[in-house]
């Protein structure tokens, strides 16, 4: 039987401000969903709200705009997966092998919070399936407990999107939270590349986390090494 995975999109599509508008980045999933099908895996796609997902302005230009983002756009049927994700509780983990948290700074303000998601990500990593993450995506890891009450991230090795790279992307006046700092607060082992937007992704266990966009492909071939 082929191996599950279970891609976490966002349903938020502005910055708090409609002037300011964000979403999904795109190739954070595309990429990732390409790794993925290449090696047979069955995919879903859920939000914390289930149905339409805004997609990020500045991952539909160049040069975050690539051939696997462009041939998801121009496929009405993939185009449809993304108007009509399925809500936490729809979702059994039991029939998942893995999960993704794709990201986008949308996901700063629904991932944290989502009871769901939090219950499904537990299932997942108590169970000692894999639990994932790349860029703004690990926002979805902050607040969940595992059953003993502590932070599934604490002391754990894991990377997200650096604070250096908000600041570099011009939107640090932006963004809710530092979420750097709120990794560190949460006693997780937070790591980053040398060098800002390059690929760098992180392996500690069945936690499997990448540092921003250009390390959503990375990241889902070391999950598809673990499954």
């Amino acid at each position: 039987m082929s191996k599950r995975i279970l891609n976490v999109v966002t349903n938020v599509g502005d910055f708090g401000d409609p002037s300011h508008p964000t979403g999904l980045w795109l190739s954070e999933l595309t990429h990732a969903w390409h790794v993925f099908e290449q090696n047979g895996f069955e995919q879903t796609l859920v939000s914390p709200a289930g149905g339409p997902v805004p997609l990020e302005p500045r991952s539909l230009k160049f040069p975050n705009y690539d051939k696997t983002a462009k041939a998801w756009r121009a496929d009405p049927a993939r185009m449809a997966l993304l108007d009509n994700t399925a809500a936490p509780d729809e979702i059994d983990s039991a029939d998942y092998d893995a999960i993704y948290f794709t990201g986008g700074h949308a996901v700063m303000y629904d991932f944290p919070d989502s009871a769901g998601l939090q219950r499904i990500t537990r299932e997942i990593y108590e169970r000692g399936d894999i639990v994932s993450s790349v860029c703004h995506g690990y926002c979805g890891l902050l607040n969940t407990q595992l059953s003993d009450g502590t932070h599934l991230v604490t002391g754990r090795k894991l990377t997200g999107f650096a604070w250096q790279e908000e600041v570099l992307a011009r939107v640090d006046k932006l963004v809710p939270y530092n979420a750097e700092e709120e990794m560190k607060k949460r006693g997780a082992r937070y790591e980053k590349g040398k060098l800002p937007f390059l690929s760098y992704a992180v392996v500690d266990g069945n936690l499997v986390t990448g540092q921003n966009p250009g390390s959503a492909k990375e990241t889902a071939q070391k999950v598809s090494a673990l499954l």
